[in-house]
């Protein structure tokens, strides 16, 4: 079972679970923007990715700009922002058995499978 944080507006999000599911994957569906995770659940998900946090996050987003947020910023201060605002998360993001991938390009959710 591969836990798949989606945002169906995002067109890497739409096609990275089109991938896995053309590739026989089961997929547990989370709309991350309507059931954020918590930041322990994000620290799990870095653990598992094997990257830091700013790796995890859209520095693209307005609100990264508008939280004072930076690319040198702390981890915690990262990791809470991506909590209260689930929109700076990089999607499309899919966990399974201990491992983690981020899905920019969407082949390397394969890696999950």
């Amino acid at each position: 079972m591969i836990e798949y944080w989606h945002n169906p507006r995002c067109s890497k999000s739409r096609a990275g679970l089109a991938l896995l599911e053309e590739n026989g994957a089961e997929v547990e569906v989370r709309k991350y923007l309507e059931d954020a995770p918590s930041a322990d659940e994000l620290r799990a998900v870095l653990d598992q990715l094997g990257s830091a946090a700013i790796d995890m996050v859209r520095t693209g987003e307005k609100q990264f700009k508008e939280l004072g947020l930076t690319k040198t910023s702390p981890e915690g201060d990262l990791i809470q922002a991506m909590a209260e605002n689930p929109i700076l998360i990089e999607r499309p993001l899919a966990i399974s058995g201990g491992k983690a991938a981020i899905g920019r390009p969407p082949e390397n959710l394969l890696e999950l499978l």
